[in-house]
């Protein structure tokens, strides 16, 4: 697919979005918001894509909102609007999508940037880049699932004080904060994210889906309530035809040719 602002290139099963506004550092205007939602409902859609990464082209990763995208003279944007149309779908699109999604940080992911960084599922961070919950530095608050990521990664405190200083947050100290899986050189960034994306995109699908829904479940509910919910997804992913290869392969002692059915 071609789009405004992104790149959109599937290889092998591994799909590799990049938010392509370089010239502003890949800060969110309304056609890149328009854009990645439809890119995302896409690579649902798709049955070829397995995996997907995200990144940014140039020096960043996403800087957030385009604060230059400012609306007609004389008019105020609508922030929840803005949250409610442009944002809060790509969140959930990133969060809910059954399919894996590596975030390939290269470089700051601030605001909104940041936000649709800790949305996914495996984070791989350039040591160049850093993270900046910068609401706060124009008076606003966390928003786009900032407030639950930042609590489920690091905990209440940890999370009070990114939010309210406003500081950057380097690659070393994410990595130690386990705000993302993995911090490598800026060489080694896109090849990394493209090895686990390769080998997720090899894998069985169905049930990289039902471990997403159950972790994501699991921030909220009870251990009672997730000894139930595990039988229901175990049974549904022991009716998949991966599972029955995986069998085979265990038995047959090779390596497991998952479909992703």
């Amino acid at each position: 697919m071609e789009f405004q602002t992104l790149l959109y290139v599937l290889d092998g099963g591994a799909l590799t979005i990049t938010l392509n506004r370089p010239e502003s550092y890949n800060a969110c205007n309304e056609q890149l918001t328009t854009d990645l939602q439809a890119a995302l409902k896409e690579a649902e859609r798709d049955r070829a894509v397995r995996a997907i990464i995200l990144t940014g082209a140039g020096k960043a990763f996403c800087s957030g909102q385009d604060l230059k995208d400012a609306p007609a003279p004389g008019t105020r944007r609508s922030l929840a609007d803005s949250l409610q149309r442009r944002y809060n779908p790509i969140i959930r699109k990133l969060s809910t999508m059954p399919k894996p999604i590596i975030a390939a940080i290269n470089g700051v992911a601030a605001g909104a940037g940041c936000s649709l960084a800790l949305a996914c599922d495996f984070k791989i961070m350039s040591e160049n880049a850093s993270l900046l919950q910068a609401f706060v530095n124009i008076g606003l608050v966390p928003d786009s699932g900032s407030s639950q990521f930042l609590v489920a990664a690091v905990g209440y405190s940890r999370a009070f004080e990114i939010a309210t200083l406003g500081e950057k947050i380097s690659a070393a100290q994410a990595g130690e904060w386990g705000l993302v899986n993995r911090v490598v050189s800026a060489e080694e960034l896109l090849p990394q994210a493209q090895a686990v994306a390769a080998r997720y995109a090899e894998g069985p699908t169905k049930a990289y889906g039902y471990i997403k829904k159950m972790l994501r479940r699991a921030e909220t509910h009870s251990l009672d309530a997730m000894l139930n919910y595990e039988v229901f997804l175990q049974e549904a992913a022991g009716r998949t035809s991966d599972y029955q290869e995986g069998v085979r392969s265990f038995v047959e002692k090779r390596k497991a040719d998952f479909k992703g059915e």
